[in-house]
């Protein structure tokens, strides 16, 4: 399941960092969290961080989002996967076109 913000959220920027996926990201008004990257921290924790540090307890499972564990885990290996495609290409840097004739 991936979690949500309620807006019980007051601001305050320290889950922002914690999230190892870059799920969370400031809203409108709210922090919010992306359901597509949101593991719950599996592969990385065995908590979800913004949960733990979260000073006024927001962060619930979004309803609207379940999925098993097991789901979790194969989406952390899709993100993990993505990420080190997009490092690999960074590194390569840009393609360079061949000399014109």
């Amino acid at each position: 399941m991936a979690l949500m913000i309620t807006d019980e959220c007051i601001n305050c920027d320290v889950c922002e960092p914690e999230c190892p996926n870059d799920a969370i990201y400031m809203g409108e008004e709210i922090y919010e969290i992306d359901p597509h990257k949101c593991t719950e921290c599996v592969g990385h924790f065995d908590e979800p961080q913004c949960v733990q540090i979260c000073p006024v307890a927001c962060i619930p499972v979004n309803p609207a989002h379940v999925e098993t564990r097991e789901t979790l885990w194969q989406k952390f290996e899709r993100l993990t996967a993505q990420k080190a495609e997009r490092e690999k290409a960074k590194e390569a840097g840009p393609a360079v076109p061949p000399p014109a004739s």
